[in-house]
């Protein structure tokens, strides 16, 4: 009896999980590769958790290595993400590894796309191909639904989403991507891609404590986390109070599990964070506020247009009757080349000159500090765009656990690489983790170009805003290290107070505002956003006891190192805190 309980546990977990790949080595020693994606649909972006489990029960050391491509459904005039992982396989071991996937960014022109990951193996353990793929309607949410709830809702679910999402193609748009919470991944950016988790209470303490931290801290950048109780009850649940930028939600359900699915459907739409793929999607292909701030470059055509002109004439007549005239024809084969050679490195020159090497750029950060609770970390959404001119490399490596995407920008000049109307033009990137930090190479940063980039990150920090005496009027103090312009305080009597110029270290004491002053100077820093974090601004510029902070001091997430950054704005959110 213990047996068969065991194996339907196994059973139940596998059916959780998408196989990805398995590849018998050795059939006598029963050594093998196998491959499984932890979640069963792929995200629109961020990564695709993967775990590796490798079997060499023979005499020999072996290798295994994978290949990932990430795609659009665009074919060659799509994008793609392609990313490598290798590893050791020793004589009569076994071990099991947990990867990120890199996705490519879902940017669809049309009502619905396909996100494919396709998987190749290689190395000494064997050879084999897999793939998953996914579909999401342009404002369909992306979703992580608990194995427990999938099973007896997945196919009410399902068809609920093909009344509102149907492809274009006829093809049907999956309510979830189901996931079994014994396995859930320990690190954040595993979610990253998706807007709302749904499971039961029991899954989510079933869950490891580091899979609950992970999720809180998506929760915490935006994520939306909807927790079912078959108790009735939220207690135990350890779950925050103030869930920064997302949502968390606990709800009663029956013994049978049976949701309500239309319901279920419309709280992942109308959800108090905007969708991820949507807002890659709508909020940076126009009106982009940093990009029109940035302002726009013109290309100088005239001058080309002149030097091509007279190129024309010197290859030509004047090569003819006076370099070269009649009787010495033969030094055309010299002219000619050395005339092409210079108008080349006049034009070289001329490039060079005008947009020069390296890039510019500005970027804008909303951050949410968050020192209580013993978390002493930062949560990040980082939006910025550059202009380059001539590049010799644009390779770089994120330094911090951050997710970058790609957004595609206005297409109004022959600057922009990536746009709505164009897909992704056969752009390609390279995403490889070395040293736990990811290393990219690729058209993220082209020459000649403008590019528009989103990051997601959580650093820790021992910033914050301290209260400084208690009772009376608020005397705050910083532990900053860096400047801050202004600082807006909301107590918990609902009273706005404002102070600029502070220095970390030092006290103020903020002066008395009324709420339409407060909103004035708010409601400027929001419009620098895109709509996304527009919006989550405005979610929690009105929380009890917390402030917001504006300064252009602090450092961001570095990327391409050739890109001088003209300024970086920072609006800082959160509580203030007992020292």
């Amino acid at each position: 009896m213990r047996c068969l309980i065991l194996l339907l546990a196994l059973a139940t977990a596998a059916a959780a999980q998408q196989e990805l790949l398995r590849v018998q080595t050795d059939a006598k020693t029963d050594s093998y590769v196998e491959v499984t994606a932890l979640f069963t649909k792929p995200a629109p972006s961020g990564f695709l958790p993967v775990r590796v489990s490798i079997a060499n029960r023979m005499s020999i050391a072996r290798s295994v290595d994978l290949s990932f491509e990430s795609t659009n459904d665009y074919g060659s005039d799509g994008s793609r993400t392609n990313s490598s992982f290798s590893f050791d396989a020793p004589a009569e071991k076994s071990s099991q590894h947990d990867i990120l996937v890199p996705l490519n960014t879902l940017i669809e022109n049309s009502r619905s796309g396909g996100a494919q990951v396709k998987l190749t193996l290689g190395g000494s353990m064997g050879s084999g191909m897999g793939s998953l793929s996914g579909e999401y309607a342009t404002e369909q949410p992306a979703v992580l639904l608990g194995e427990k709830l999938f099973t007896p809702n997945g196919s009410t679910l399902d068809a609920e989403v093909a009344k509102q999402f149907s492809s274009y193609r006829g093809s049907l748009n999956p309510f979830a991507a189901k996931f079994d919470a014994r396995m859930m991944p320990e690190d954040w950016r595993a979610y990253a891609g998706y807007d709302s988790l749904i499971l039961t209470d029991s899954e989510w303490t079933a869950a490891s404590a580091g899979a609950r931290s992970a999720v809180l801290s998506w929760v915490r950048l935006g994520g939306q986390l909807l927790i079912y109780s078959e108790s009735g009850s939220p207690s135990g649940l350890n779950l925050p109070t103030d869930p920064s930028f997302g949502e968390v939600v606990v709800k009663p359900i029956a013994p049978g599990l049976k949701l309500n699915a239309a319901q279920t459907v419309d709280a992942t739409i109308t959800r108090r964070t905007p969708i991820l793929h949507k807002s890659i999607t709508e909020d940076y292909s126009s009106r982009w506020p940093l990009q029109s701030s940035f302002g726009i470059q013109g290309f100088n055509y005239v001058v080309f247009i002149l030097i091509l002109i007279a190129f024309g004439a010197i290859v030509g007549p004047v090569n003819l009757f006076v370099f070269a005239k009649s009787g010495r024809r033969h030094r055309l084969f010299i002219t000619t080349p050395l005339i092409s050679l210079a108008t080349s490195l006049l034009l070289v020159g001329l490039i060079l000159l005008m947009d020069g090497f390296g890039g510019r750029g500005v970027r804008l950060i909303l951050m949410e500090v968050r020192p209580d609770n013993g978390e002493n970390a930062a949560y990040l959404h980082q939006e910025q765009f550059s202009r380059t001119g001539v590049l010799t490399g644009a390779g770089f490596t994120l330094n911090e656990a951050a997710t970058l995407s790609p957004v595609p920008i206005a297409d109004d000049n022959r600057w922009a690489r990536l746009t709505l109307r164009n897909g992704g033009s056969g752009t390609g990137y390279s995403s490889e983790f070395i040293d736990g930090k990811l290393k990219t190479s690729g058209d993220w940063f082209q020459s000649r170009s403008e590019q528009g980039h989103v990051l997601d990150a959580v650093i820790p920090t021992r910033g914050r805003i301290e209260r400084a005496a208690p009772g009376g009027r608020p005397q705050l103090l910083s532990t900053f290290d860096f400047p801050i312009e202004t600082l807006c305080y909301r107590d918990n009597a609902k009273q706005w107070w404002k102070a600029d110029n502070i220095v970390a270290g030092t006290r103020f004491q903020p002066t008395q505002i009324s709420e339409a002053d407060a909103e004035k100077i708010l409601s400027g820093e929001k419009a620098r956003f895109g709509e996304r974090n527009r919006k989550i601004l405005n979610n929690v510029q009105k929380r009890p006891d917390c402030f917001i902070a504006i300064t252009t001091a602090a450092p961001g997430i570095d990327t391409f190192k050739g890109i001088k950054w003209k300024e970086t704005r920072t609006i800082l959110t959160g509580p203030v805190v007992q020292p």
